[in-house]
């Protein structure tokens, strides 16, 4: 990998919107400022934005944590972003994906689901990704387990960390120190 195109800048040399910003993220469920703020920070605003839409996404969304944390390997796989994989393989495992879900999505292949709304998270995930439209099958199978909520929220799911994975590819954003679970290269 490239070396790192947006390392942290250092505090002494932040404005003050980057301060607050910083401040909410680390007064935030986060508890600190983690790798995909770290590039965005440049852009204060916008980081606070994404920070805030990024915080309903993974804690609070209607389809909950685990299925969120579903979504979110998958489109890390999509996009070969490692950050993300390192980050959240071990939550998607603790939350109660299996291992074996888990490790599959990583070496892109299809998993051996056994619970349907997982079956459903993943094809609906990667529709969106890789088809860039969900099947009418699909479709209404979230709309009937998921509702019409459930369904937007895994599609911001998939767009924003979609927008985290480009960022992060493009600023060469290095996996944090001590990940247990890189991505495997394909």
């Amino acid at each position: 990998m490239t070396e790192d195109r947006l390392p942290l800048v250092p505090q002494s040399q932040w404005n003050p919107a980057q301060h607050a910003c910083a401040d909410e993220i680390t007064r935030g469920p986060r508890g600190g400022l983690i790798s995909p703020f770290i590039p965005l920070l440049r852009s204060p605003e916008l980081c606070t934005h994404a920070q805030r839409m990024g915080e309903y996404l993974r804690y609070r969304s209607a389809i909950g944590v685990r299925l969120s944390e579903l979504a979110i390997l998958v489109t890390a796989r999509h996009w070969s972003q490692e950050v993300e994989w390192a980050i959240h393989a071990p939550i998607a495992i603790r939350e109660g994906i299996s291992e074996s879900i888990v490790q599959a999505i990583g070496v892109n292949q299809k998993p051996p689901f056994i619970q349907a709304d997982e079956q459903l998270v993943y094809d609906f995930s990667v529709q969106s990704l890789v088809d860039k439209r969900i099947n009418d099958a699909t479709w209404a199978q979230a709309i009937t387990h998921l509702g019409e909520q459930g369904a937007v929220d895994l599609l911001g799911i998939v767009g924003y960390y979609t927008m985290l994975s480009i960022l992060m590819n493009g600023a060469c954003t290095p996996v944090p120190e001590g990940a247990k679970m890189p991505l495997p290269q394909l």
